[in-house]
């Protein structure tokens, strides 16, 4: 049950954070969008997500890790004007 607990801790906030440190890195929200996708689908590939909360936990973090990113990336842009 505890490794249960672990992949809920991880989902909830890994998929979000994963996001927007790679909006810092490659300096767009919709290619950072896509790597995370690729990670998270290759987690499911391989078996580490088996349960459907964890898909959902998994989307709502990237929901919000996809909004932080845009809005992060609106303010850079209107601090640059």
């Amino acid at each position: 049950m505890e490794s249960m607990f672990t992949k809920f801790i991880l989902a909830l906030f890994l998929p979000g954070l994963l996001v927007v440190l790679f909006t810092r890195i490659t300096f767009s929200h919709i290619v950072a969008l896509i790597l995370t996708v690729a990670l998270i689908t290759a987690s499911v590939y391989a078996g580490y997500t088996h349960t459907w909360l964890l898909y959902v936990v998994d989307a709502l973090s990237l929901t919000i890790g996809f909004w932080y990113a845009t809005l992060m990336m609106k303010r850079g842009k209107k601090q640059e004007n």
